[in-house]
């Protein structure tokens, strides 16, 4: 029954990914096509920013969440509602330092006093990116995966019809309010994703005053997870943030205009590496339905199995992968042209579809550990990986040979942090 449940997890999540995946390249192609190379280039600058609040913001709960609840060993109602006030907590001291730091990010580390207004925006954001993914972790945690894929898939309309109406005013009064509406468009479609997750919750839950208050038992039972996973969030979050600090700061030091720098991380980070992302539906897919198989299989001590699902998770993210980098590869200009209007790019795409091949089976990798609730581990990886990739990127850059140190970077990072995460589960699955 639990070998197929799993299959039918993933399936349900690879058809809801495949049809947010759709909608999320109509989004990509109304949004292209609306805002320009400049207004995609300005949102790939802050979007790093966005991600490290967001992880902040979340405090890996939804999987702390997902994991607790999988393994069938605590009140439910208890878990979920004991995080509420630590989500609220957080948030508010977040909103907080991006009011007042808001200017300097944008201006002293960004170098781009344009991003202040998008920057600032992220604050209103949060609380509810925040609160859907804990909603979500608990149906994960169920193995209920249609409250995630239906609240998602009308999360994306939603995001799709406010950019149709609303960019192209926007435009007409300044190109900096339409890249901060495509931040605070997550606030819309976040809000309309927690009103259909709480429609799933089951009817017979009574809510009263009490339950807001955390309790010990179940409160350190999710911060003895939560803090650690959050580390190494953290961490790689703080690595992608300093990244187009680092880009812009070196290679401007070495003579590059920001014209070309702004327009050329634009275009990897805003065209090349979202295409080559596509497959990623899948491997979050996988990696999801894996959490809780992983989870009680191995809390159990039932290592052939906990393998086994691995293994399975492992080929089916590489079949997926395959295809699509072949194609990527051979067709890289088709692919940009249908997606993005443009053909920038193409050199960048050739050189990295290949090695993307072993970005697909990262994240399998890296859930596999947060389930057997190797926090430690996984923390490792991520300050290590953030290391690397740091180091490798200020390397490459300082050969002057413009954004290509930057993708040179990026595959250090990948070969590396799946290096580690084969090594500690293989050690973990010995050791268990």
């Amino acid at each position: 029954m639990n070998k197929e449940k799993f299959i039918k997890s993933a399936i349900i999540l690879m058809i809801g990914g495949a049809i947010t995946k759709c909608l999320g390249m109509v989004i990509k192609i109304v949004q292209t096509r609306l805002i320009g190379l400049e207004g995609i280039a300005l949102y790939s600058l802050i979007f790093p920013t966005f991600s490290l609040f967001m992880s902040m913001s979340q405090l890996s709960l939804p999987t702390t969440i997902s994991k607790l609840v999988s393994e069938d060993r605590n009140n439910n109602k208890k878990l979920v509602f004991s995080s509420l006030p630590i989500v609220f907590i957080t948030n508010l001291i977040l909103m907080i330092i991006l009011i007042f730091s808001s200017k300097t990010i944008s201006g002293s580390l960004l170098k781009e006093p344009r991003c202040y207004l998008p920057i600032l925006s992220i604050a209103l954001v949060l609380p509810f990116e925040a609160l859907s993914n804990l909603l979500r972790g608990y149906f994960f945690g169920k193995e209920r995966m249609i409250p995630h894929v239906i609240s998602h898939v009308i999360e994306q309309i939603i995001r799709l019809i406010c950019i149709i109406l609303f960019i192209p005013t926007l435009l007409e009064m300044d190109l900096i309010y339409a890249v901060t509406f495509l931040i605070l468009v997550n606030l819309i479609s976040e809000f309309s994703s927690i009103l259909i997750l709480l429609l799933f919750l089951p009817r017979n839950v009574e809510i009263r005053k009490n339950d807001f208050i955390p309790r010990h038992k179940e409160l350190s039972q999710i911060l003895s997870l939560a803090i650690p996973t959050t580390g190494s969030r953290l961490v790689g979050n703080i690595g992608y943030f300093l990244e187009p600090i680092i880009i812009t700061g070196i290679l401007t030091f070495l003579g590059y205009s920001n014209n070309y720098i702004l327009e050329e991380y634009g275009v990897i980070s805003g065209f090349v590496i979202p295409l080559l992302l596509i497959p990623s539906f899948f491997t979050n897919a996988v990696s999801q339905a894996l959490i809780p198989v992983i989870s009680k299989s191995y809390s159990k001590g039932d290592i052939p199995y906990t393998k086994k699902k691995l293994k399975q998770g492992l080929l089916f993210s590489i079949l997926v992968g395959l295809p699509v980098t072949i194609f990527f590869f051979f067709f890289p200009g088709w692919s940009l042209n249908l997606v993005y209007h443009t053909k920038k790019g193409i050199p960048y795409m050739k050189f990295l579809a290949p090695f993307f091949l072993f970005q697909y089976i990262e994240t399998p990798l890296s859930s596999s550990l947060q389930a057997m609730g190797k926090a430690k581990e996984t923390f490792t990886i991520s300050w290590q990986s953030v290391l690397v990739r740091s180091i490798s990127l200020i390397f490459f850059l300082c050969l002057k040979i413009g954004m290509w140190g930057f993708l040179l970077s990026l595959i250090v990072n990948i070969f590396y942090t799946i290096y580690k995460s084969l090594f500690y589960l293989q050690k973990s699955l010995k050791e268990a």
